[in-house]
Parts: structure tokens; sequence; C-alpha cells
């Protein structure tokens, strides 16, 4: 990945979740935090990221209709998805991952987990 610093976009209706994930990746990666997959699709229009990080329960469209559409789009469906997620139950990491998730992450998650998990996304990607 030559020098530029792969982006990133997170995909959550909580600030506190955007706030902190953003703080434990802005130093290797440049960070856009997006407060609805609605807001997200308008982004994805202007930019395509290298990765994205998506919580499931959000208000209007949740995690797992973003992943849908997203992975429905010639144009989008190569970019990889983590869900960043409360839910810790199986099924909804299952499902997660039959929609196309490369990965799940489950909340509170440690700065450390984060940063390795999505680095070795972005190395298998790039």
């Amino acid at each position: 990945m030559e020098n530029r610093k792969a982006s990133i976009i997170v995909v959550d209706d909580d600030i506190t979740s955007l706030t902190i994930a953003k703080r434990d990746l802005a130093s290797l990666y440049r960070v856009l935090t997006v407060p609805s997959g609605k807001t997200f699709f308008q982004f994805l229009e202007k930019m395509t990221p290298d990765l994205i990080l998506l919580d499931i329960e959000m208000s209007g469209m949740d995690g797992y209709e973003v992943i849908s559409k997203l992975k429905s789009t010639k144009e989008t469906e190569h970019i990889p998805v983590i869900f960043l997620t409360a839910k810790t139950d199986s099924e909804s990491e299952m499902k997660g991952l039959s929609l196309g998730a490369v990965d799940y992450i489950k909340k509170p998650f440690s700065r450390e987990l984060l940063i390795e998990r999505v680095g070795l996304q972005l190395s298998k990607s790039s």
C-alpha cells in the first residue's frame, strides 16, 4: 500500500463507539465516522474505503441491511466489512459472516484487538 494511509469508514449510530474506534485507529489509518446506514451510502458515492467497520443495531437501516446492499453492488462488493457490535450471540455472528463480513468484533473491544484485526484484513486485501 504505497505510502498512503488506508481509509476506514466506521458506521455506528452510537457516538461513543464512533469516538473510540476513531481514537484507536486514527494514528494508523484515515478514519471517517458515519452515524447511519443512509449517510454511509451518501459517503460511498464520493469515496471508496479500504475497509468498513459496521455496527448491526442501528436505527433506520441496520447493519445487516447495509452489508446486503453493499455486497449486491459490483462497485462495492469487494470492500471488506468487519462487524463491530454489541450483539454477542453466535446466531448474529453467523448471520453477519454469511452476509459477507470478513470478521466480527464484539463490543466492548480492546484497542489492541481492533488494530490487529483491522490490520490483518487490510493486509489480505492490499
